[in-house]
């Protein structure tokens, strides 16, 4: 039996790291590691999605879409909520092969 890794696969199905369509498929799979940690937080805080909302200034409707991976939310409405969950949330760009922050 041939084994194959998960890497080997996203290349073969998705393309190299680095192709458009693989940063792609990376990128929704953090938004969406994202989201599922805001409404565990959220949940384990007794917060409804209206209380989170009224916390940082905005509709119950953008928490549910923010819960749900929608993909028209800001980075500044997301620090916001995790401020408001009491969590931090750290981000790293990087240029080529040097970390920039």
């Amino acid at each position: 039996m041939k084994t194959t890794s998960l890497e080997d696969l996203k290349d073969k199905t998705l393309g190299k790291v680095g192709s458009q369509r693989r940063d792609r498929y990376e990128l929704e799979l953090r938004v969406e590691i994202l989201s599922e940690q805001i409404k565990m937080l959220r949940k384990e805080q007794n917060l409804t999605q209206e209380q989170l909302g009224k916390l940082v200034g905005v509709q119950r409707a953008q928490i549910s879409k923010l819960e749900n991976n929608s993909k028209n939310v800001t980075v500044g409405t997301m620090l916001k909520v995790f401020r408001a969950l009491n969590a931090t949330i750290n981000f790293r760009i990087e240029r080529g092969d040097a970390p920039l922050a």
